[in-house]
């Protein structure tokens, strides 16, 4: 009986370790578009299902290895970001906040409803490629790797020092000769290339891809992101395996009804006592 309780604990913990990952990855996303605009980009979440349905094509329609797709994720994906920054966020850059929030909203569910016209409102179901057990390893490697190649770039390259100074103070940055469009523009196409990759992998895992699972997604990856620190990649990182241990010990041991409640009743906490989160820092250095 013991033993079989060790088991059901070390499989949650794999399983938190899984969805942890992809949490952290869709909210890294979130927090550097936060960090350098200071907008809560929504559509996000939807960038990470396009990562799947992307994913779906290469491998089911094209026959394409999975590799292959993962990486056909990776380039579309950040492209799509690209082009909603250009389409939607950038003629607004200097109206209210009010209205760049109101926009990502709207693109969110415009990209759902393309979702439904190019590949229906019904699941498309994934061949088995891999075993579960090496599918965490990947996702849960593929986060590492990433967290640790992005601190890298964010603290040893000119790129992220930009990427702070934009962060730190937009108008300040601009006068000192960085060039903030394509700083803005390189923090979206990161956090889409990230997303894309976790798209893939969460279709893969669950043999499926739907529209609505980049609204899901990003739900929990928004909370992850500020429940860690908005604005913080490291936090965004914490925050993920943080809602990624909780959703998988309340969905054993409480009930998965109960799940949901319990991550955003720890959301509201957060933003009441602690909105800056757990490694965020009331300053306006983020990075």
């Amino acid at each position: 009986m013991h033993g079989g309780l060790a088991q059901q604990v070390v499989e949650q913990a794999f399983n938190a370790l899984f969805n942890g990952s992809v949490w952290a990855l869709i909210a890294v996303g979130y927090s550097m578009v936060y960090g350098v605009l200071k907008l809560i980009n929504f559509a996000h979440g939807e960038v990470f299902m396009v990562g799947a349905f992307v994913g779906y094509l290469a491998v089911v329609e094209l026959h394409w290895p999975w590799m292959a797709g993962l990486g056909l994720a990776m380039v579309a994906c950040p492209l799509l970001a690209l082009l909603i920054e250009r389409a939607a966020y950038r003629p607004l850059r200097a109206a209210p906040r009010l209205a760049a929030l109101i926009t990502a909203i709207g693109v969110s569910l415009l990209l759902q409803n393309l979702a439904i016209r190019i590949f229906s409102a019904e699941p498309k179901g994934y061949p088995r490629l891999l075993s579960d057990s090496a599918l965490r390893l990947v996702i849960i490697g593929t986060a590492i790797a990433c967290t640790v190649a992005l601190h890298e770039v964010v603290h040893r390259t000119q790129v992220g020092t930009a990427i702070r100074a934009v962060s730190h103070d937009r108008e300040a940055a601009a006068l000192m000769g960085i060039n903030v469009e394509n700083v803005i523009r390189t923090t979206f196409f990161i956090g889409g290339a990230l997303a894309g990759a976790a798209g893939m992998t969460v279709g893969i895992y669950l043999n499926t891809g739907r529209y609505l699972m980049g609204f899901d997604a990003g739900l929990l990856a928004f909370t992850s992101a500020v429940l860690g620190g908005i604005g913080n990649i490291a936090g965004a990182v914490l925050g993920g395996y943080v809602i990624g241990f909780l959703n998988a010990y309340s969905d054993q041991y409480l009930s998965s009804e109960w799940t949901r409640a319990l991550v955003f009743t720890i959301l509201i906490l957060v933003l009441v006592f602690k909105p800056s989160g757990i490694l965020g820092q009331r300053t306006p250095e983020k990075y």
